[in-house]
């Protein structure tokens, strides 16, 4: 037998809980996060962007998240996510607001706006605290007077979820969270004992591990989203870099120069020279990781010559 699958992949995430027949482990886990969220229970939801076999995890016209209705026209948006963006706070408000905007018809009124919920699914930690359910809405500072209920953002954050502080077999959220963690088979068992439809999730996990097909796309959107991780970090160390090293040669020209004067030209100067090299090093790494010359020319700025004179240099 293969090894099982990482629910967490995002592609495969779509495949258990987004398609219609498993409409019913959606409905159930949406009721549990709700649940903890001291809100009514749904009774009914809608696939919005069902997962179809046509779907492909590399194509960038594919939505790997999951999109539904209630049957009041609430929207709901559920979304996994692996690595951190640095900016999931501002990515999820913007893509909240699409979604509340996307509701309305030119001519309609500001009335016929439904509320919408975003649940983000996070394998690493996001918040300053401890709890690995958040929920947020738009309220007064003061007296907590809601202003709205329309805007309602839940973060799942899987690394703060302990399985030895739940009483695993009382069921509720922590249970399909623990599930989409990676918590071994030896738990299943008692992690379904109050949860019939989780139990439905495991058996598509394990059906879809043994399918050859769905293997290959599974690995083909891991190696895409670890690459994606790859490139982020190596942005980053390159900024990191790129400022570090401006400070120390702009600090040195600036000494010579004189205190004041000095001080603040190198600075700028040796910014400016340690950015130019930051960048050349980003697009090194970029050339490394087998990202092709067009699309490192849009993400740096630098031109084609100059990249491929990098490239050269480099080998």
């Amino acid at each position: 037998m293969n090894e099982l699958l990482d629910p967490r992949n995002d592609f495969l995430f779509k495949r258990i809980f987004g398609s219609e027949e498993n409409r019913d482990v959606l409905l159930a886990f949406l009721n549990r996060t709700f649940a903890e969220a001291n809100r009514p229970l749904l009774r009914e939801i809608v696939l919005l962007n069902p997962y179809l076999d046509k779907d492909d995890p590399l194509d960038k016209q594919s939505i790997l998240d999951i999109r539904a209705s209630t049957s009041e026209g609430e929207l709901i948006n559920v979304e996994m996510q692996l690595f951190n963006r640095y900016d999931m706070e501002k990515r999820t408000l913007f893509y909240w607001s699409k979604m509340y905007a996307s509701q309305l018809i030119e001519g309609q009124s500001y009335s016929t706006l439904k509320s919408c919920v975003t649940i983000n699914i996070l394998d690493f930690k996001l918040l300053k605290n401890e709890l690995y359910h958040s929920v947020f809405h738009l309220r007064e500072d003061q007296t907590a007077i809601a202003l709205t209920d329309d805007i309602e953002i839940h973060f799942l954050e899987l690394p703060k979820l302990d399985p030895q502080s739940f009483a695993l077999e009382k069921g509720g959220l922590a249970n399909w969270l623990l599930f989409l963690k990676g918590v071994t088979t030896d738990h299943w068992e008692v992690l379904t004992m109050n949860e019939p439809e989780l139990k439905k999730a495991m058996d598509t996990l394990e059906f879809l591990s043994q399918d050859q097909e769905a293997r290959m796309r599974y690995e083909a959107r891991q190696k895409y989203l670890h690459d994606q991780a790859s490139l982020m970090e190596a942005a980053k160390n390159a900024e990191i870099y790129g400022f570090k090293a401006g400070m120390e040669e702009g600090l040195e020209k600036g000494i010579e120069k004189g205190i004041e004067k000095g001080i603040k030209k190198g600075i700028e100067k040796g910014i400016e020279q340690g950015i130019e090299k930051g960048i050349e090093q980003t697009a090194l790494r970029f050339l490394r990781l087998g990202v092709d010359i067009e699309t490192i020319v849009k993400a740096t700025g630098l031109t084609e010559d100059a990249i491929r004179s990098l490239s050269d240099s480099a080998k």
